[in-house]
This record gives C-alpha cells, structure tokens and sequence, in this order.
C-alpha cells in the first residue's frame, strides 16, 4: 500500500519567490522518484479558485478582515477536502504556494484581527490538519514589492495596493511564526539568486522529510 505523502508549503511576502521555488521543488521531488502535485492558495480546487476572484480583485476596502477571513477559510476546508488530502492520502507529495500562515500573517497580524481569533478560526476550519514542512522566504518588504512590479506578479491585485506598511507588517509576522515553530518552519533569505535559494531548500528538504 503506498504510504502517505507529506505537505510542503511555501510562506512569504509579496515577490519573495514562493511560486518559483515551488515549481523548482516540485521538479526535484520529481526527479527522486515522488508523484508530486502542485497547487496554491487561495485556490487548488473548482470552489476555491471561484472564491480566489473575490479575494484578489478589487479595492482594499473591499472586505472587513472578518470577511475576508472567512472567504480564505471556505477555500481552504474546499481545497483541503477534495484535492490536498486526497492526493496525500494517495502517497503523492503536495506542494502549496502559500497556506494557514497567509491568513495569520495577513488577517491576524497585519489586518489587525489578532492572532487568537484567526488560530481559532483555522482550529474550527482544518481540525488540526498541518504542513509537514513549510519554507518561509524572506526578504525585506521594499525589495519583494519592487521585484513583483517588475515581474507583474501583484501589480493590480488588492493586496500590493495595501502598501509597504503593511508589507512591513507581514514580514515581521512571517519571522515571528518562524521562531515560533522552529520543528515545522524554515526561515531562508530569499533575497538572493534563485539558484542559492533553491539549493538550501533542497536541503531543508532532505534534512526535514528525507525524500
């Protein structure tokens, strides 16, 4: 029987790297033999992808953090439901670019909702379910904004638009969630080459999962 496959997932600001060095692992786990599947937040699934226009169109203003909070959580229990645990359940590997720690670092922290409310809410929501491994890449707020003007990656979407304040916020967030849980998070400098990024997560990989 094929065993359970493990979760990786990918955290970090706007124009850290998180999508790049999610397809570059996803090719690497699957040179070493694993059935990978690579997904996002929000989205993965019909419902969430749905959901995901709501969340990143629009004005800033465009949901309470409340609101906001919600929507996530109606993609995520979708997306976990009826791609993420069926495939692990199945032996592959699932790689996603982004998860639970978005919404703490997002809504909890720089929304403002408080860090209490969305771990509750997430309680409720995914009834302990967790990544294996997740890879925070950080970098400071101005330089990931920049690079994701340049790329086109978040021009347009409400969330460059909340400004570098609130990036700030996010990045601290993101180190503060590191430190936290040091046996499930890995804080790397995402502010290099994406050859030198990709190298140390290969080998938080090998040294965490042994794939």
């Amino acid at each position: 029987m094929t065993g359970r496959g493990k979760f990786i997932t990918f955290e970090g600001g706007e124009g850290t790297g998180k999508s790049t060095q999610a397809k570059r692992l996803a090719v690497d786990l699957e040179k070493h033999g694993h059935r990978v599947v690579l997904t996002r937040e929000p989205g993965g699934s019909d419902g969430a992808e749905e959901i995901r226009q709501l969340l990143v169109e629009g004005l800033p203003e465009r949901w309470s953090p409340i609101s906001e909070t919600l929507l996530f959580l109606a993609a995520r229990t979708d997306h976990v439901a009826k791609l993420i645990l069926p495939e692990l359940q199945e032996g592959a590997w699932v790689v996603c670019d982004r998860f639970s720690d978005s919404t703490l670092a997002y809504q909890g922290v720089a929304r403002g909702l408080g860090l209490d409310v969305v771990r509750e809410m997430q309680a409720i929501a995914l009834e302990g379910f967790r990544p294996d491994l997740t890879i925070i890449l950080d970098m400071p707020a101005e330089s990931g904004l920049l690079r994701a003007h340049t790329r086109g990656l978040a021009h347009g979407t409400r969330y460059e638009r909340f400004g570098t304040q609130f990036h700030q916020k996010l990045r601290r967030a993101f180190i503060d969630i590191a430190s936290s849980e040091p046996e499930r998070c890995m804080l790397l400098n995402g502010d290099r080459s994406q050859d030198e990024v990709a190298a140390d997560i290969w080998q938080t990989v090998k040294d965490k999962l042994a794939p």
